[in-house]
């Protein structure tokens, strides 16, 4: 599912690829070599950049039966050619644009620290956008400058039962489970993914999702 979800991607040419956490579920992993050539194509089409989420190691994941720490998946993503934005800003250019994206670590594993992730950036220098893997950081990150932020985490719900909506969802705000909305002035961009748990997806459909993003005129 991953290669060919990395084949997707790769398909519509993108100027940058961002990628919100949860490269693996638990300690049951492929060989760290063999699952960074999956990536890697992405890197080697565009910059590729990443955040970590709560299943890639720390205390949540120990608690349910993963890793203690990141090791694994930095090692993954580093062979990958992928940067990760574990609580640190970097500075591009897309197409002539500057842009600052601005990486946190996961709440759930206790390593989101905004006051190091936003270290010198200015929100009127160029757009910010924010990889964090729960939506749910909207409200710990509202004082610091960023546009648009970029979650995953939810699944898009996983089980949507018709007329009623995802019973079950791992965000407090069940208003940002998939999808981009408004928060305010900003816009926040929650996307399905390609995983699920239990092998389990009903009426939400796996995706790699596609933003055009415009100069504020």
């Amino acid at each position: 599912m991953i290669a060919d979800a990395v084949a997707l991607a790769l398909s519509v040419r993108p100027d940058l690829i961002c990628l919100t956490g949860d490269y693996i579920s638990h300690r049951d992993v492929p060989d760290a070599p063999e699952y960074a050539r999956t990536l890697r194509p992405l890197a080697e089409a565009a910059p590729t950049f990443a955040v970590l989420g709560n299943h890639d190691g720390g205390g949540w994941s120990a608690n349910a039966r993963g890793f203690r720490d990141h090791r694994y998946v930095e090692r993954v993503l580093a062979l990958a050619g992928i940067e990760l934005l574990q609580n640190r800003p970097v500075r591009i250019e897309v197409r002539g644009q500057p842009l600052t994206l601005v990486g946190v670590g996961d709440v759930w594993a206790g390593d989101l620290e905004p006051e190091t992730a936003f270290a010198g950036v200015r929100g009127d220098a160029a757009p910010s956008v924010l990889l964090s893997h729960n939506p749910d950081t909207k409200d710990q990150l509202a004082d610091y400058p960023w546009h648009l932020m970029l979650s995953g985490h939810t699944h898009g719900g996983q089980v949507i039962v018709p007329l009623y909506g995802p019973p079950i969802v791992p965000v407090q705000d069940r208003r940002y489970v998939a999808g981009l909305k408004p928060w305010g002035a900003r816009q926040i961009h929650v996307t399905r993914g390609v995983g699920n748990l239990l092998g389990v997806r009903f009426a939400c459909r796996p995706e790699v999702a596609v933003l055009d993003l415009e100069p504020a005129t």
